[in-house]
């Protein structure tokens, strides 16, 4: 069977090499005569797995002793709660920047635990743009400030993280691992795994530890960062299976030279793809503002929606998957994630060309 070339925005497509070994292993795991999915999650087989996990997006994020890595579930979505659950206390404000739709989706959520100061909104924004965060007014003595690093419907992504004085949380779902950053610029990040990480079902935070602590002790068990900081994740059942492959993506990032190695795989990728776009003449047109374009997820028009219609439809027969904009905004997208071969930008790029051709 020939793979398809796959632009979901997520969950999206996975290191072929990971899912060959999942495959292998999927019905005996290292000679237990089991799969992974059938271990109990407080036995030695999983213990390895769920070991090297952490340790390896210590080695990945550069995590020092101030920091610790959490498995969740619930998804960014229930970040977005839990987040000011934690770190937004009585008679404190928090900074959020609305770079798009799910920092909207952010500060929707914020603003039903406490008070939240929207210090920029770009969201509206035609074409797609991220604000200058250097020159932004953030609140004295606030609990923290949010940003998004990367907007997925919008294909918009943050060149250079602010430093701010409150601790810098960011929502890196759609962008985790595909360059290196700071980690000890942040006090949270957080990350759904089905875009960059594995699939879905895990969400990563790493988060500062004097933060940990932060939660009222009202607040209920399973939302405190506290509970699973204290017991590595392992307070309730984890997502096993999502963890394992979680495990094997990072396995696979390593072997790549970390961040800073898929960094240039990515960037050749979404310089071949935004090319076809600029040098189309106009007929493809890029949705977001080219000083703050993604290289994770790639946003165009053509001249009618009867055209990108066809486009789609024509994409899709090609076996090219998940070409379509989100529902809100229209057009295409293309994600190229960390694990989106190079072979299939290429594909793309070609029939673009083909396309204009055709129906230029």
């Amino acid at each position: 069977m020939s793979r398809a070339h796959n632009f979901n925005a997520g969950p999206a497509v996975l290191p072929l090499e990971v899912l060959e070994i999942a495959q292998k292993e999927l019905t005996d795991f290292n000679g237990t005569g089991m799969s992974i999915m059938e271990h109990s999650h407080r036995g030695k087989a999983y213990d390895a797995v769920h070991a090297e996990a952490v340790a390896n997006m210590g080695k990945l994020l550069g995590v020092d002793d101030n920091y610790q890595v959490l498995f969740l579930q619930g998804g960014a979505s229930l970040q977005f709660a839990q987040i000011p659950m934690n770190l937004l206390l009585p008679g404190q404000t928090a900074d959020y920047v609305n770079s798009g739709a799910w920092a909207s989706k952010a500060i929707k959520e914020a603003k039903k635990i406490g008070a939240v100061n929207v210090v920029a909104d770009t969201s509206k924004d035609i074409p797609t743009n991220m604000p200058d965060y250097a020159s932004l007014n953030y609140t004295k003595g606030a609990a923290y400030v949010h940003v998004t690093s990367n907007e997925t419907i919008a294909g918009t992504q943050i060149q250079q993280f602010p430093k701010t004085e409150a601790p810098l949380v960011c929502d890196m779902s759609s962008d985790i691992l595909c360059r290196p950053f700071d980690l000890k610029q942040f006090g949270l990040i957080y990350a759904g795994a089905q875009k960059n990480l594995g699939p879905s079902g895990v969400t990563l935070v790493v988060i500062r530890k004097d933060l940990i602590e932060r939660a009222p002790a009202t607040l209920p068990t399973m939302l405190q960062y506290r509970t699973q900081a204290k017991e590595n994740s392992l307070y309730n059942t984890p997502s096993t299976f999502g963890i394992y492959i979680l495990m094997l993506v990072s396995r696979w990032l390593l072997a790549k030279g970390g961040a800073a190695g898929i960094e240039k795989i990515n960037r050749a990728k979404a310089d071949k793809l935004y090319a076809a776009i600029d040098n189309s003449g106009g007929y493809y047109r890029g949705g977001a503002n080219k000083a703050c374009r993604s290289i994770m997820n790639v946003t165009w028009r053509l001249p009618t929606e009867a055209l990108e219609e066809k486009f789609i439809k024509e994409a899709t027969a090609q076996k090219m998957i998940g070409l379509k904009g989100h529902r809100d905004v229209g057009g295409c997208r293309a994600s190229i994630y960390n694990a989106c071969p190079v072979e299939s930008v290429d594909a793309l790029v070609a029939f673009m060309k083909d396309f204009q051709a055709k129906n230029g």
